[in-house]
């Protein structure tokens, strides 16, 4: 660990490998005493929403499911999962990150577009 020295004391910084912090750790995403900050938190929230909608929509196309009431149900259980997520297993604080509104949205709108590209895609290649 590098130090550096601040008010007349020494504190660890932490290992920065070619620029970057050191690997994350994997035990971090369900330890609710663990630290967060805005772009970590942001990052994990979209990636959890991200592998959502990849696997909805491919199961949604392969099934094959029609309609729009899929659509919502996708965005009911993936705001939902989110929001289980962050709230009752990480236990943040929702006014440290911006209010529920900020986490809840965090890659909404890039899974939405993965969710109906993944389930157009499989339902029509598999269907027609």
């Amino acid at each position: 660990m590098k130090e550096a020295k601040a008010n007349g004391q020494y504190q660890q910084q932490p290992q920065h490998q070619n620029g970057h912090l050191s690997p994350f750790k994997f035990a971090k995403l369900l330890d609710p005493e663990a630290s967060w900050d805005k772009d970590q938190l942001g990052d994990v929230l979209h990636w959890i929403r991200q592998g959502m909608a990849l696997v909805c929509g491919l199961l949604w196309g392969a099934v094959p499911l029609v309609g729009g009431i899929w659509f919502v149900i996708f965005l009911a259980l993936s705001t939902g999962i989110i929001y289980g997520y962050y709230a009752m297993i990480l236990k943040v604080d929702e006014e440290e990150f911006g209010g529920h509104g900020a986490l809840l949205q965090e890659g909404l709108f890039a899974s939405i577009t993965l969710f109906l590209l993944a389930w157009v895609l499989v339902y029509s290649l598999g269907h027609f």
